[in-house]
């Protein structure tokens, strides 16, 4: 499987796009643009990469990773796949742009379809398994695709750090706890496409990331 990254508004999201070279299925996940620069960016690469996107993923619904969500669904016809939990979260997303004073056009939106935990996607052939990681949000996932070793973490963590959990839903124990226990126990070579900053890997994390030593 192939992935690339897009860095996109003001809070520096990773918004990714995962493909599947031999079928050209493709899933974006975590829209995050808001201007037409960078939607034009993104749909510029998938004609350039001929490909068919069939997935809309949101590791979480915190507002920097879903600002994108509704030009995606209907650009394309897809579907806003998320975990139930962070429902909430997508649905006052037009408060949370307000708290912090954003001048971006937005819409409140709920998921279309629920993921859980241990579900499987399929892009052409190969696995995205979602695992769930919350702390820094309720509903945060993993996507993990065992195949090309690589794990979307989204803001559960970062190379050297962790996501906050001030935010409504979060809790640092139960962050830490699902670092540990879903994200850390994967294989040492794992990179960790996180949803800011640089990637990492799981080896990494375990020597240097002084929050889950």
């Amino acid at each position: 499987m192939k992935v690339s990254r897009f860095v996109v508004n003001p809070f520096g999201v990773n918004t990714y796009v995962l493909w599947d070279s031999e079928s050209h299925e493709a899933a974006i996940v975590d829209p995050g643009m808001t201007d037409k620069a960078e939607f034009e960016a993104l749909d510029a690469f998938i004609v350039r990469e001929n490909l068919h996107p069939v997935h809309l993923i949101n590791t979480h619904m915190h507002l920097d990773h879903i600002f994108g969500n509704l030009y995606i669904k209907d650009k394309y016809g897809l579907d806003i796949k998320a975990h139930r939990d962070d429902d909430f979260l997508g649905r006052t997303l037009v408060d949370q742009t307000r708290r912090f004073n954003l001048p971006v056009d937005v819409k409140d939106h709920g998921l279309d379809i629920e993921l859980t935990d241990g579900e499987r996607l399929y892009l052409g052939s190969e696995p995205i398994d979602i695992i769930s990681v919350p702390g820094h949000s309720p509903g945060s996932i993993a996507l993990y695709c065992p195949e090309s070793g690589f794990v979307i973490t989204g803001d559960a963590v970062f190379r050297g750090s962790i996501g906050r959990t001030d935010l409504p839903g979060g809790d640092y124990e139960t962050l830490i706890h699902s670092i540990r226990e879903r994200i850390l126990t994967l294989p040492p070579d794992t990179v960790i496409l996180p949803g800011h900053g640089p990637e990492t890997t799981v080896e990494n994390e375990l020597k240097g990331n002084p929050y889950v030593r």
